[in-house]
Order: C-alpha cells, then structure tokens, then sequence
C-alpha cells in the first residue's frame, strides 16, 4: 500500500475529527474546567468586527490542546456544521509526509467543499512553512477561522511577525495559577469575594472588612504547599500520586522538551549540553544569572551557546527571563538577567526534591519568588508593561525582587517569605516606596499582613503569599488587567 495516500490521510482526519459522524465532541476530550485562555480566544475567534486568528503558545501539557477542543465542543453548541470544523495535530507522523496544501485538498475535496471552515491546527510549528500557509488561508477565505497551537513562543512570535502582522494574536497559557488550581481541584472552603477587590487595594477598605477578607482567604493555605510541589499541570494537578505526577513532570514533559522539541525546532545536535544548562539554570532559579560563572561551571560550553541555548528555553516556555529595570532615576545593575523556571515544580521534579524541600527555608523562599514571578509575568505579558527586577548599581547592591513598570505607575514586590518579616532600615524598597507607586511585601504566616506606612507617606502592604496569588488570580477572572495604586 502506498504510505503517501489520500486514503491513508483521510484515515487520519477521519479519527481525529470524530464530530463528523456523531455531531459531538466526545466527553473524554472535553474537559469541564476552562482556563481564562479559552475565554480569550473565544472573544477573539467571535469577534464579528475585527478579524484576527489566534495563536495559543504555552509549555508542553498546559492545556492548549483542551482550549482547542472547548472551543470546537462550544462551535458544536452553537450549531455550526460539524464537518466545518477541521481539527488537525501536526505532532502526528502522518502530517510530517503531507505538506498543508495537500492536507487542505484533501479535507475541501471529500469532507467540506466550502471556504468558510473552522481551522484547529496543533503543534503548528512541525509544519513545513506553516506561516506561509496560515497567511494565505487568512488572505484567500476572509470568512474563515484559524487556531493554531505552538510550544514555542519567540519561534511563533518571529514568524507571525514577519507574516502576519495585523492578522494574528498570541494567546501565551502559563501554567495553572495558584487560582485556577484551587478552581480546578473543587478545593472546599474557596471564598466568595467581592468583584472589585484587588491585590494592591486590599487595605483601603476599613480594618473590619480587611480581617474578613484575610479569614475567607485562610483555609487557602492548605493547598498552597502542594501546588508549589505538583505545580500548574491540569492532568498532574489533579492525580492523586504526587509522587508519580513528579515523574511524570520530569520524563514525559520536560525530557522531551529538552531531548526532542528543542533538539529539533532549533537543529541542535548535542541536547546533553541543553539539558546541563537547563540543570544550572534548575539550582539557580530566582537568581541573577553570571554567564561568566556558568561558562566556568559548565566547562566546554562556549558563552554563545550558553545564551543561545537560554534563548531556546525561554522559547520552549521552559523559563522566563526577568531583566533589570531603573526606578525613578536610580542607576541599576548593569544588565544581568535574573532567570526563573517556568513552574516551581519543574525544578523540584528535576532536581528529584520531595517533602524534605518544605523545611528548607531557603528553597521556600526560591520557590515562592519562582511562583510570584510567574504569576506577575502572565497577569501582564499582553500589555505594554515591563515585569523585572531592580539591583543598585555599586557596592550596595540592594534589591526588589520584583518591579512592574506601566507607564506611570509602577509596582515594588518584595517576596519575604520566613518567619520574620522585619524590614531592615536600609531595604531597597523602603528607599524607593513612594506615593505614586504601590508597594507590596509577600510574607508567609497567614496573620502577616497589614500595613506599614514610611515618613514620605508611602504606603507598604504585607500579604501572605497564598493570599497574594488568589487574590491575583480573582483580579485576572475579573478582567482586572492592571494592579496600579489608584
């Protein structure tokens, strides 16, 4: 039998899109929980004004490919023509010997005849000039929508904006937020807050309603350990065998991250180099990143390729990268780049950490900052927002861990995360609070929050940190899109 075959396409396509015979999507891939993503792309894809198509980026397993099928079960709901939609995975090997063009006449000439589909396309970037295709269908059948899927997000974003300027918009997932886990699991006790609340404004209303709010949030703590330790994996989320979720972690997603995506995205023929750095970059989480030092440490490895390969991490979504930003004038390290691993538990199930790591303050600290940043990063990665970090230049080198820049406004976080969370006279963000900016601590005991107001009038909240993220992650399902103090 000829392998390259209509047939043997049709096959394909045929298991895949099972919606043509039955007129559902089946259960099993239709998942009840959706994430703010699903209800960004489908505001894109239903926007009858303004035509874009969406591209959904994120790491292996986030969920992009279940946004897809909530998204084709929704179209189902609303009565679109089942075989209208085309869902395709150019993960599959069968995809890999077919080019688009093929694929789509296929489809057009023995399925669906018309040029008003609903394109679903998976892995996009395993297709062979994928963004010359993607910008031809958008130019070809104006009636027509696309989603595509893509592990790696400069990759993507490089070759839509050579392309597809004006036609696309990247939909970048992160791993769950510590919100959407507590959603995700049912957890008992997630309270009921009012709507408006935001992180940054907690302590405006009166000493009452602020010891109610911190009473709701309390039975929250619980889940915050094991998030740290099982992290934002939907399917890893919500095993029962953490211990096996952690494998899981390391074998199934990060492994074939490091020993085929990347490999193959990027024609990188030594991935055991890859998988070192990543391992450096693993026990160096939240911490400023030497490449000198590295190249010292990993001997052999050319400081090009030390920046090189970086870049392909952040790339595969693997993890962020937090540059230093000046704040009102103040000169700032020079630039060194702080780099945080995509999830808390990834470096934990890299690095084969268990229970032990939950008594560890140190790694607690790293953790948590990991976490704070991811979280920050995603509440803002679709506006014209700097997420970094501030360092002093000199002998000092005070530091805040975190510094949001939004135009005028500007957001100080300092992850304290011990048992004492005393600010020493001389604390960076001390220095640098002033009225027009808000100022956050996050500690760790659940009665530590308040306020600490400076001679200047500056104003500093203290908020635990389960507290913290829950409360950004109400703003976010809010559609808060700011966190400014005003």
């Amino acid at each position: 039998m000829e392998m390259k075959s209509s047939e043997n396409l049709l096959k394909v396509l045929n298991s895949y899109n099972t919606w043509w015979r039955t007129g559902q999507m089946p259960k099993f891939m239709n998942r009840e929980f959706k994430r703010f993503g699903f209800y960004e792309a489908l505001e894109i894809m239903s926007n009858s004004q303004i035509k874009r198509d969406v591209i959904i980026s994120g790491a292996r397993r986030v969920g992009k490919t279940t946004i897809m099928n909530q998204l084709i079960d929704y179209l189902l709901g609303q009565h679109v023509e089942s075989r209208r939609i085309l869902y395709i995975s150019f993960d599959h090997p069968v995809f890999k010997i077919f080019s688009m063009d093929e694929v789509l006449s296929v489809y057009h000439d023995d399925i669906y005849p018309e040029k008003d589909s609903y394109y679903f396309f998976d892995e996009v970037q395993y297709c062979e000039d994928w963004d010359k295709w993607l910008k031809t269908l958008y130019d070809t059948q104006p009636n027509s929508k696309i989603i595509a899927t893509g592990s790696a997000s400069p990759a993507l974003i490089e070759k839509v904006g050579e392309s597809g300027v004006g036609r696309w918009r990247i939909l970048k997932i992160p791993t769950l937020s510590f919100y959407e886990y507590c959603n995700l699991l049912k957890v008992e006790d997630r309270p009921v807050l009012d709507k408006s609340i935001k992180p940054t404004q907690v302590f405006k209303q009166s000493a009452p309603k602020v010891t109610d709010l911190f009473t709701k949030l309390e039975p929250m703590q619980k889940h915050f350990n094991r998030y740290l330790r099982v992290g934002g994996f939907p399917e890893l989320a919500l095993s029962r065998d953490d211990a096996y979720a952690s494998r899981v972690l390391r074998e199934e997603i990060v492994d074939k991250v490091l020993k085929r995506d990347i490999p193959a995205l990027y024609k990188i023929q030594n991935p055991i180099v890859l998988e070192k750095i990543f391992l450096y970059l693993c026990y160096h989480s939240s911490s400023i990143i030497n490449i000198s030092a590295m190249n010292k440490e990993l001997e052999g490895v050319s400081r090009t390729t030390l920046e090189r390969y970086i870049e392909f991490l952040e790339s595969a979504n693997l993890i962020y990268i937090s540059s230093p930003i000046n704040i009102s004038g103040k000169k700032a390290l020079k630039s060194r780049d702080k780099i945080y691993i995509a999830d808390a538990a990834i470096k934990t199930a890299v690095l084969m950490q268990g229970d032990e790591i939950l008594s560890d303050p140190t790694e607690m600290g790293a953790l948590v900052e990991t976490t704070i940043f991811k979280h920050i990063f995603s509440f803002y990665y679709q506006q014209s927002t700097r997420v970094g970090y501030y360092r002093e230049h000199g002998e000092s080198q005070k530091e805040i861990d975190i510094v949001v820049e939004a135009g005028r406004s500007t957001i100080l976080i300092e992850v304290k995360y011990r048992n004492e969370t005393e600010l020493g006279k001389y604390e960076a963000i001390l220095n640098l609070a002033n009225s027009e900016s808000a100022a956050i601590v996050v500690t760790k005991k659940d009665l530590d929050y308040g306020v600490n107001i400076l001679e200047n009038g500056a104003q500093i909240n203290r908020i635990p940190a389960y507290a913290f993220l829950y409360l950004l992650g109400h703003a976010e399902e809010k559609g808060y899109k700011r966190l400014d103090s005003k």
